[in-house]
């Protein structure tokens, strides 16, 4: 380590020592809040969580003592539960957001990503809440071609200008053996036939992908993920920045899935990858997969067909730098736990 990632990592040690106690979470319960409510616990924080169900988040959360985290029921659209929820913090970390869209449950893209972030900042400036960490998304950028990156953008830019400590993250795809992601990676390399309409067993001889399947992606481990965020808490010179997060090595769709068959237990490897083209993908983004057939995990929009013609890649020394990390390598780490992702 050298004498100036020392002192660095001397400095935000102290800082973190003097941080906030009191630490808002939103998405406590899902895949990268889980990770983000220890690591705050294990450096002596308090998470303050909002969550919809209070024994759900007992459950998830069953390791840790209950006097060392608070709950308020409720959510991100109940003005009195947010009040709530964010008086008397120190910092904020916003964590909500969506992948696919369902607009009959209210779950749209403008709403989850600008609008619940719009409340969320405008409810941490009424408290009194100086700092905010943020999670955005790798490609996130003015000129998106998806909505879901469009509403990222808007939502950062809201944030830039709210006059709180803001510092926003913006990682490539988030894996660990308990989300989603892997989860349906087990789906397509382990099982040949899926559920449709929830009960009859179909064939699922293929392991899709869109297009070329050559744009690249930096598959990040949640855990370093998890650790940027609580450690930026006491890293004054986070605040005003935004910082990419990816893992230590780029692949490209074909090569992730390639390396998920080789090292996930029970991949049939008799199982091919086969190429569907980005015009069809589409077309079966706005049909078929509107509809409940497949299992929600398998189903996609058109955003995400658009999101993997895209490298979404970034230059990792700044975070290692900044945080005094060596971010983990996707394959290495699968190869710890692929044994232990959860089942579909």
């Amino acid at each position: 380590m050298t004498d100036e990632v020392t002192a660095k990592t001397s400095e935000s040690t102290e800082a973190a020592s003097a941080g906030p106690s009191r630490v808002f979470v939103s998405g406590a319960t899902g895949f990268v809040g889980r990770y983000v409510v220890r690591e705050l616990v294990r450096h002596g924080f308090r998470p303050v969580c909002l969550v919809r169900d209070k024994s759900k988040f007992a459950s998830v959360f069953r390791d840790l003592s209950s006097d060392s985290y608070e709950v308020v029921v409720g959510d991100i659209f109940d003005d009195a539960a947010l009040a709530e929820s964010v008086r008397g913090c120190d910092a904020a970390i916003h964590l909500v957001g969506i992948i696919t869209e369902s607009p009959f449950q209210g779950q749209t893209f403008k709403r989850i990503h600008l609008e619940a972030t719009m409340r969320v900042v405008d409810a941490c400036k009424l408290a009194g809440v100086p700092r905010y960490v943020h999670m955005s998304a790798l490609g996130t950028r003015a000129d998106a071609v998806s909505e879901y990156h469009k509403t990222k953008w808007a939502a950062e830019c809201y944030i830039r200008d709210c006059g709180l400590a803001w510092t926003i993250f913006r990682p490539s795809l988030i894996h660990g053996p308990d989300g989603e992601f892997m989860r349906m990676m087990r789906v397509f390399v382990c099982d040949a036939f899926v559920p449709v309409f929830g009960f009859i067993p179909a064939p699922f001889p293929v392991i899709p992908y869109f297009g070329s399947g050559e744009a690249k992606l930096q598959p990040v481990d949640v855990r370093d993920v998890a650790h940027c965020f609580v450690a930026a808490l006491g890293m004054s010179g986070t605040i005003g920045q935004a910082y990419e997060l990816g893992g230590a090595t780029a692949l490209s769709w074909k090569q992730l899935y390639r390396t998920c068959k080789a090292r996930i237990p029970g991949a049939l490897q008799w199982k091919p990858l086969v190429w569907t083209p980005v015009f069809k993908a589409k077309l079966l983004a706005r049909t078929l997969m509107k509809l409940p057939i497949l299992p929600k995990m398998l189903r996609f929009d058109v955003g995400q067909v658009q999101m993997s013609q895209e490298d979404s890649v970034c230059d990792v020394r700044p975070v290692e730098a900044t945080f005094d990390i060596r971010m983990r390598d996707f394959e290495e780490e699968l190869k710890l736990y692929a044994g232990e992702i959860a089942s579909a």
